[in-house]
């Protein structure tokens, strides 16, 4: 324990009040239409990245937003290794930016990446290709790696596991989260969409979770393949059509896993790691309860059972 990680863990308690509790949540996904909720969130500690009467993406894209400002004023108040994890686990909103970028490439209407400042990885190394071709040059001269096509799935699909795979090899307490989430990427994947990953991708999946999920056929099978640190995110998954909720585990175990590393009050790396879970989850439920309200994609005892 150093003063600078007490001084850091204590200064975050005041980002993570901001946080929504489940009646604030469920009110939001219970307002009727996405402009009622879009005008309950202006009320929130999201107030000032939310326009009422944007698109839902957009509303997303401002939960996104505000998070990686919270990620940014968490930042300026670590020692050195502190930045350093958040900069990794903050790696998930630079995939996203890539993959924006490549799906822009074909035709995707594009959207703002996201202003990481110190925290980035190496945007302004790959902001600037004109093609996917370009795009997968720029990206294997970086930490990303070389997604071993120019598919803009595969671009997307690669860097995703790529961060997992930083993630898993350079951020201890956020290890399993990391490998869970390398499993999900590749069970949707290999069971849903039936869709081999370049050679590349494969041999970086292959030394996260053992050469044996690659054959695997069904979620049973997959499951079993997996290591014993990542098996929980498929319990109780028995079709391919299932996975999403494995998805909402995830998110579930990640809120559970960083109420717990706070609660340990260690005042080290663990509390930064907890303290980015929450952040995150928080605005990923936040997300879950537009979806029930402006879409028919999610159902709201579903989402209750996300919140519960």
């Amino acid at each position: 324990m150093s003063a600078d990680w007490v001084a850091g863990s204590v200064r975050a308690t005041g980002l993570l009040v901001r946080r929504l509790d489940a009646a604030k949540l469920r009110e939001i996904a219970t307002a009727g239409s996405l402009l009622a909720a879009q005008q309950r969130l202006a009320e929130s500690s999201y107030r000032r990245r939310i326009r009422v009467g944007a698109t839902l993406a957009d509303t997303e894209h401002a939960l996104g937003e505000e998070t990686v400002w919270r990620l940014r004023v968490l930042a300026g108040w670590q020692p050195r290794a502190g930045v350093a994890l958040i900069r990794v686990l903050a790696g998930a909103f630079e995939v996203a930016d890539i993959a924006g970028l490549a799906a822009g490439m074909a035709g995707t209407p594009s959207v703002p990446p996201y202003q990481l400042g110190a925290l980035t990885t190496a945007w302004s190394r790959v902001r600037d290709a004109r093609s996917p071709g370009e795009l997968r040059a720029a990206l294997a001269r970086t930490p990303w790696g070389d997604p071993g096509s120019d598919d803009v799935a595969d671009i997307a699909d690669g860097v995703a596991i790529g961060w997992a795979a930083r993630v898993a090899g350079s951020v201890p307490d956020a290890g399993r989260w990391a490998l869970a989430l390398a499993a999900l990427l590749t069970a949707r994947r290999q069971l849903l969409q039936a869709r081999p990953f370049p050679a590349p991708t494969a041999h970086r999946i292959a030394r996260l979770l053992g050469p044996s999920v690659a054959t695997a056929s069904d979620p049973a099978a997959f499951r079993a393949a997996l290591p014993r640190s990542a098996r929980w995110v498929l319990t109780g998954i028995d079709s391919a059509d299932s996975l999403w909720r494995a998805e909402f585990g995830w998110w579930r175990q990640l809120e559970q896993d960083g109420r717990e590393l706070l609660r340990e009050h260690r005042f080290d790396a663990s509390s930064v790691v907890g303290t980015v879970a929450l952040l995150t989850a928080d605005a990923w439920r936040v997300r879950a309860a537009l979806q029930v309200v402006a879409t028919d994609g999610l159902a709201l005892e579903d989402f209750d059972e996300l919140v519960a």
